[in-house]
């Protein structure tokens, strides 16, 4: 996500309304009852031509590697043909693969390998933007009367369409006037962004245009409608190429002006009809922070992440972290999933609850990792592998779809303080190269090190692959673990039960039932340095199994009408409840 694209998801947050209670019944595939998602930023994953950069060859190469992770699904950050000034959300050509990374006939063989193992592979669309490169936009910028004239939005008139100027915006690229980039193309004087001033919107139209400025089309117009058009066509030609779904990016930005999204969830959910028509099998996953209104919107799942609902930041990003100030004024002190233990939990569980009973049954939520926008969980003081293994048992045993950004299973660093790379800006301390081995670039690449696409910190070899294969106690064994025990449990899985068994005003540490009607199992988290003791109400059982966990020091006694759970610091425990 660009400074721009933060900036438009900062005004849009204000805009969304509540999704209605019940969405729409529709059809889920049955395979995402069990998805487990493994997030790959294919410049960073491995390099088998030796030029410092990832390629798709590479991922193909570590499909055994994914899948022995218990995951079964690769969604990769984008793969199109870009301009690179924003890490692939550029896009040339929505239909060919980006020559640094392969060619369409690599990205078939990738699918099919994978799917040949029962593994599914979605895409990273970005539907409300191009690159300024696009032949499209080089053509609508021409005239008026070709056929990719009415793409994009052209305007003349700078004094009716700066409304609401983006101070922030303009020092950034003075050649932003408000949504608008001064240009002075045949075309036109300016052209209307959705994100930096080289990613000009696609046309979907105005909700509600007005008359006085006439370049804000009707949805319903030929413009709008030949893009729509358009949208569905690139889907269906990677459908057809074997894709089993699209990751969207910026998912509610396509419609312009559109207070309460009803035109975008309008839009979204043609889409997602038309694909129940013509490809019922396959997925949508939106970014779009909101998964009540997204679910609404026809999206199979969304996440609950850095922005959008609240929660995720004030259980993850400490103040001192590079994101835990990101652009926001975060009111919270503290994190939870801190050594301090000063945090509290109550704005996610509001939040997370009120968002799963207006979405269970109908789509899923999903609690990243990370992903390539923002930090990992090894950041700042949050830095061993005891602590990494407490947040790792929290996004593997909650509900909905797990996702871990690929190296989070081996605990590797944000790596702070690096230059900005191909518009990453503070980013690029999340799409350092998977760390592989303790050898020459951590295996990742045989190019010179000062060719990889950014630098390497193992920690000495420990954070890699390799070091971590043969260790029983290691982060990346212990996740293997996890996902093993979800998979072997219903009760652990993506549709079960969720409640809060812990009091919410003593947060430390969390305890949380999961259960399917026949198994009960309590997750206990506990972050803090020190040990902690939490009385829950009485489970109906005799037996508490430990079976997954770091705690050294623990104990569950029964009583008549409450439980009590001892635990010492920085510790998880899932108890089976028999």
């Amino acid at each position: 996500m660009s400074t721009f694209k933060f900036l438009f998801l900062a005004v849009l947050g204000l805009s969304l309304s509540l999704a209605d209670a019940s969405a729409q019944k529709r059809h889920m595939p049955e395979w995402m009852e069990d998805a487990i998602f493994y997030q790959v930023y294919p410049s960073s994953f491995m390099d088998t031509d030796g030029d410092g950069i990832g390629d798709l060859p590479g991922i193909k190469q570590k499909l055994d590697y994914i899948q022995s992770l218990g995951v079964n699904t690769v969604w990769m950050n984008p793969t199109f043909e870009s301009g690179w000034e924003d890490g692939g959300y550029d896009i040339i050509d929505f239909y060919k693969i980006d020559p640094r990374f392969g060619t369409n006939d690599d990205m078939v063989a990738l699918i099919e390998d994978a799917h040949s193992r029962g593994m599914k592979v979605l895409l990273d669309l970005v539907a409300g933007h191009s690159s300024d490169k696009n032949p499209w936009f080089i053509e609508s910028s021409q005239g008026t009367n070709m056929h990719y004239s009415d793409y994009y939005i052209w305007a003349d008139d700078l004094e009716s369409n700066n409304q609401g100027v983006d101070q922030a915006a303009i020092q950034v690229a003075p050649m932003m006037r408000g949504r608008f980039v001064e240009g002075n193309y045949p075309r036109a004087k300016y052209y209307q962004r959705n994100a930096g001033p080289f990613q000009p919107a696609l046309n979907y139209g105005f909700a509600n245009p007005d008359p006085n400025h006439p370049w804000e089309q009707s949805v319903n117009d030929p413009g709008p409608q030949a893009m729509r058009r358009e949208l569905r066509n690139i889907m269906q030609f990677w459908f057809e190429k074997g894709v089993d779904g699209f990751r969207v990016d910026m998912a509610a930005s396509l419609v312009k002006n559109d207070q309460g999204s009803r035109e975008n969830i309008k839009l979204w959910s043609e889409i997602r009809s038309w694909m129940e028509q013509e490809w019922p099998e396959c997925v949508l996953v939106s970014e779009w922070g909101n998964p009540a209104i997204a679910v609404e919107a026809g999206f199979h799942m969304d996440f609950m992440f850095h922005f959008g609902i609240p929660g995720y930041p004030q259980m993850l990003f400490a103040r001192e972290t590079p994101f835990g100030n990101y652009g926001r004024n975060w009111t919270y002190p503290y994190c939870y999933f801190d050594l301090a233990a000063k945090g509290e939990i109550k704005t996610f569980v509001d939040s997370y609850l009120d968002a799963w009973n207006k979405t269970r049954g109908s789509g899923y939520i999903s609690i990243p990792s990370s992903n390539h926008d923002y930090q990992r969980p090894n950041v700042g003081t949050r830095n061993t592998i005891d602590q990494l293994k407490v947040t790792m048992t929290f996004f593997l045993t909650m509900p909905g779809v797990p996702i871990i950004n690929y190296g989070d299973e081996i605990g590797m660093k944000f790596y702070m303080d690096l230059p900005s790379k191909e518009g990453s800006g503070n980013r690029s301390g999340v799409r350092t190269p998977m760390q592989w081995t303790t050898g020459y670039n951590a295996g990742y690449s045989t190019c010179a090190p000062e060719k990889l696409y950014l630098p390497i910190d193992t920690d000495g070899g420990a954070l890699t692959v390799e070091a971590q294969e043969n260790d029983p106690n290691s982060l990346l064994n212990y996740t293997r673990a996890l996902l093993a025990l979800r998979k072997s449990s219903p009760a652990l899985g993506n549709d079960a039960d969720w409640e809060l068994v812990s009091n919410v005003d003593q947060p430390y540490p969390m305890v949380y039932k999961r259960t399917d009607g026949k198994e009960t199992y309590l997750i206990a988290l506990n972050p803090g340095k020190a040990g902690v003791t939490a009385k829950i109400a009485h489970q109906d059982g005799k037996v508490a199994q430990i079976m997954a966990g770091s705690s050294r020091k623990n104990s569950y006694k029964f009583g008549k009408d409450t439980d009590t759970i001892k635990m010492d610091g920085v510790s998880a425990l899932v108890y089976k409840i028999q």
